[in-house]
């Protein structure tokens, strides 16, 4: 969110942090849609987000067949404030084992993968 938003208190490390990747970024379609909401809600135009999507900045990768792991996940974070959106980071995580999360969430820092391991972080703050 931070990357696509000026205004956002983390905007400056988030696109610094962005700048450093040697490619284009992995998220899911559910972090995008997320982001296209809460961007837009900042003044920032709808299409901004597939423009990235069209210019190869950010490589969607679709998670068709993975419900259950999805809901499993969701289920035991039920008690945290967790979403659709969170669960499929964690699952990409599991799928891309190279991968940390850029994030200045720091809920992140509890999440763990169905394998019990912590998600790799690239964070704001300290891990």
């Amino acid at each position: 969110m931070a990357w696509f938003c000026p205004r956002d208190g983390h905007h400056r490390w988030a696109e610094h942090t962005f700048e450093q990747l040697p490619s284009a970024v992995t998220v899911c379609e559910a972090v995008l849609t997320e982001l296209d909401h809460l961007a837009t809600k900042d003044g920032v135009p709808p299409s901004a987000v597939l423009r990235l999507v069209e210019a190869g900045d950010l490589t969607p990768i679709p998670q068709t067949g993975e419900a259950a792991q999805l809901r499993a996940w969701l289920d035991r974070y039920a008690d945290a404030a967790t979403d659709f959106a969170d669960a499929c980071v964690v699952r990409l995580t599991e799928f891309c084992k190279a991968a940390a999360v850029r994030t200045a969430d720091r809920d992140v820092r509890s999440y763990r993968t169905r394998f019990d391991e912590p998600v790799q972080l690239l964070a704001r703050f300290p891990v």
